[in-house]
């Protein structure tokens, strides 16, 4: 009995391959060999970039070629900290500022996911609420303060309202965006099954719509921030605004600065906290 034997060739056309097995694509392996330096190289190299540039900035001021009435050395901006904190002043600022910013992102909050609600799930709202709303966008909401000032007054409220017009509009598009996203066959399923609103809410839309509606609060904390930087300005009596008029006033450069950099690190403080939420709300994601 004659035995053919053949042998097998690889089908024409290119081969695939693993994106990680590619030279210089996907995360490197690691090996046990490794320096700890080999391994932690780049987070220490991002830990010290500012570093850096803070010494860089230090040596420049020490040196004459930064002048301080055009930007203090860190030094000093670090002994107005000192300051502010030992009178106990930063800790009061602290405390309003960052109430009028969860006011401001309260009411902001309930009103654009509210909204995005509304004309993600209706039509008619779409036709009707939408166009309105994409006129008030349109609007930069900074340019309002005039019209704030004038039908508010100059106290509490024009400040928190600004806060709020600025929050209000990541979460309405994000929460719109969202539920229009949403897999209509996950619906129909849940009515056939003769699931309630609230079960479906529940079990489907809220759960469809958390990763979006995390990502529009992380935008919506740091347009907050932003709004409240200016809101402060309107005749401020307290909070970090009113530290950085005061400052203007004596003409305190290193103070603004420090002012300026308590807003940046509230505002990146906040940033994480909705971080570590998303990790929380969304590990299911993660460890699928």
């Amino acid at each position: 009995m004659n035995m053919v034997v053949t042998s097998y060739a690889p089908p024409a056309g290119p081969v695939a391959t693993r994106v990680s097995d590619v030279k210089g694509v996907g995360p490197a392996p690691v090996s046990p060999n490794q320096s700890v330096w080999q391994r932690y190289r780049w987070t220490v190299l991002r830990a010290l970039s500012p570093v850096f540039l803070l010494v860089l900035w230090q040596i420049a001021s020490a040196a004459g070629v930064l002048s301080e009435r055009v930007l203090p050395a860190p030094s000093l901006i670090f002994d107005a900290g000192l300051e502010l904190l030992r009178n106990g002043e930063l800790a009061d600022a602290l405390a309003i500022s960052g109430t009028r910013v969860v006011q401001g992102l309260v009411l902001g909050g309930v009103i654009g996911v509210a909204l995005g609600a509304l004309v993600g799930l209706s039509k008619l709202a779409e036709a009707t609420v939408d166009p309105p709303l994409q006129m008030l966008r349109a609007i930069p909401h900074l340019g309002l303060i005039p019209l704030f000032i004038l039908w508010f007054g100059i106290g509490e409220t024009p400040k928190i309202l600004l806060v709020a017009l600025g929050v209000a509009f990541p979460l309405y598009l994000n929460t719109f965006s969202a539920i229009r996203q949403i897999d209509r066959d996950f619906l129909d399923t849940a009515v056939v099954l003769g699931f309630s609103w609230r079960q479906r809410f529940t079990t489907i839309i809220l759960p469809s719509i958390a990763p979006q509606l995390l990502v529009g609060l992380r935008q919506s904390l740091a347009i907050a921030w932003l709004s409240l930087i200016v809101a402060e300005q309107i005749n401020a009596e307290s909070g970090l605004g009113y530290i950085i008029n005061n400052a203007r006033d004596f003409l305190r450069l290193d103070t603004i600065i420090f002012g300026l950099v308590i807003y940046a690190l509230m505002g990146i403080a906040t940033d994480g906290m909705v971080r570590v939420l998303e990790k929380r709300a969304l590990r299911y994601r993660l460890d699928a």
